[in-house]
């Protein structure tokens, strides 16, 4: 079990990349994939380079796995960007890591229109520098009638703040007489999170060999697969996407269930 959660997998290096991404869209594809994206210090350590230079590193794999979860067939593609903890670290870091947005939207946003990719967020923004908050919404704004994948940008995301954000949200609706407490169900709790139109993850992704959720996403995710891999993610490449999503299409997904296997 925990090999199949590390992304142990057979021998593929008899088949070509497109040869594999054509049988992969044989079997079902994962329609909401999350990356926790880790290991860009990591990366830039081992290079004796900054910090920051990881992080612009890793701003190229979102660009390269972006394009090719698109051509995958993903409907939503959810990265882990910034969390709400993330705050903690150097200023001059945390400084470089809220101009990203600007330049990554600012020079992919042409390609990601011919594309025909949605840009979105969820997190708190109020909290983001004003030109982060500007390259935001006016991506968000121009993809906006796009249909096919959604990238969506975990910024200054906390899932344990996410649900309590929803809890006040019922409990003030209860008190103004618009809910009942009896009409709240974990449907309903679903309903007023930020993923709330979203399709659940179908697949976590997490690089760089941690096993944790990090405050991501914590309840959307009860029922996800996930895939772990100690590549770092300025290291992660297109084979390693297919990889997990391959690795996903052979689990038996029975939700609580008996799917695929006897009842006696």
């Amino acid at each position: 079990m925990f090999k199949k959660l590390l992304g142990k997998q057979i021998n593929m290096d008899s088949q070509s990349l497109e040869e594999r991404v054509a049988l992969a869209k044989n079997e079902p594809i994962p329609a909401h994939v999350a990356i926790i994206m880790d290991g860009n210090g990591r990366w830039a350590k081992k290079r004796a380079m900054p910090r920051v230079a990881g992080h612009h590193e890793g701003m190229k794999t979102v660009r390269k796995v972006t394009r090719f979860a698109s051509d995958l067939g993903i409907k939503v593609l959810t990265v882990y960007a910034f969390s709400t903890e993330n705050w903690k670290r150097p200023k001059p870091e945390v400084d470089f890591l809220m101009r990203l947005p600007v330049e990554f939207l600012g020079s992919f946003l042409p390609e990601m229109m011919e594309r025909n990719v949605r840009v979105e967020m969820i997190g708190d923004p109020s909290l983001l520098p004003a030109h982060t908050q500007k390259a935001l919404y006016e991506a968000m704004e121009e993809t906006k009638h796009n249909t096919g994948l959604i990238l969506n940008f975990a910024l200054n995301y906390g899932s344990r703040s996410e649900m309590v954000s929803a809890m006040r949200t019922m409990l003030q609706k209860v008190q103004d007489g618009q809910l009942t407490m009896q009409e709240i169900t974990e449907e309903c709790l679903t309903s007023h999170l930020m993923t709330a139109h979203l399709p659940e993850p179908d697949l976590l992704i997490r690089t760089s060999g941690e096993v944790r959720l990090s405050n991501f996403m914590l309840w959307q995710l009860a029922y996800t697969e996930f895939w772990f891999t100690n590549t770092l993610w300025p290291d992660f490449s297109e084979e390693n996407l297919l990889e997990a999503v391959e690795n996903y299409q052979k689990r038996n997904r029975r939700y609580g269930g008996l799917k695929g296997e006897g009842t006696t």
